[in-house]
């Protein structure tokens, strides 16, 4: 059987990478992105170890030219099934009025703009196939809010509200449209992001740790493998009847 394709922007570390290995087990070759490819070496490793081709590409998904040659280069590896737009920002930790427009901006760029300038380089080949698969990397703080984060909260939302309607649009050319929801992702960045809140907060590390967890009923942080398994879910053939979803993988945090 030809093994489908797939990409995956930011795949260099946490929840990218490990969906582009979850992907490859499952049977795709998979496109990687980062805007520094030299990155991507361990992500090569993980998705060869799964018997499947690994394409390492540069792209910055803020800059519309840099996807457009995106995508023309995972072409190369043959028709383009699913696409996981990733990439992105944590943003700032501030009271909205003390950001500025730059820190606003960067942001929204990155984790909105970056999902629609990804997928809309894919939109017409997926609509000329007559099948596909777009899904989107949103946040449980796109559906609840978190202190300091309007930026990320903004833009998660946003992602939402992009997925529900493509998923209309798209629905009659056979290509579903779907957002994951993740909770907080044991790892580097939501180290970053609980010393931000205790800063921002003045309290503790513990503290702004045991916000996340305290408010788990399974009382733990969510890993990315656990994100990626519900990506690679909603890729499959199982999820043939699923789209316009955003999928809450959050230990429970939020149930909406």
């Amino acid at each position: 059987m030809t093994p489908r394709v797939a990409v995956v922007t930011g795949a260099n570390r946490g929840i990218g990478r490990a969906v582009a290995a979850a992907l490859a087990a499952d049977g795709f070759d998979v496109a990687i992105t980062a805007r520094d490819p030299a990155t991507l070496a361990n992500t090569v490793v993980d998705v060869e170890k799964a018997g499947a081709m690994a394409l390492p590409l540069a792209c910055d998904v803020r800059d519309e030219e840099s996807v457009a040659a995106m995508a023309a280069a995972a072409a190369g590896l043959g028709p383009v099934h699913t696409v996981v737009a990733n990439a992105g920002v944590a943003g700032p930790t501030a009271p909205l009025h003390e950001l500025t427009l730059a820190q606003w901006r960067d942001c929204l760029v990155t984790d909105l703009d970056g999902v629609f300038l990804t997928f809309r380089a894919f939109v017409p080949a997926l609509i000329q196939a007559g099948e596909g698969c777009l899904i989107a990397i949103s946040s449980m703080t796109g559906k609840r809010p978190l202190h300091g984060r309007t930026p990320y909260a903004a833009a998660k939302m946003g992602v939402i509200g992009l997925v529900r309607t493509l998923a209309l649009e798209l629905g009659p050319h056979g290509v579903r449209v779907n957002a994951v929801c993740p909770g907080a992702v044991a790892g580097p960045r939501i180290e970053d992001v609980v010393r931000a809140q205790a800063a921002a907060r003045g309290i503790s590390e513990d503290e702004a740790l045991a916000a996340f967890t305290g408010s788990s009923p399974l009382g733990r942080l969510v890993e990315a493998g656990e994100v990626a398994r519900a990506c690679a879910y909603l890729a499959s053939a199982g999820a043939a009847a699923v789209t316009g979803e955003d999928l809450n993988v959050t230990a429970g945090v939020v149930m909406y």
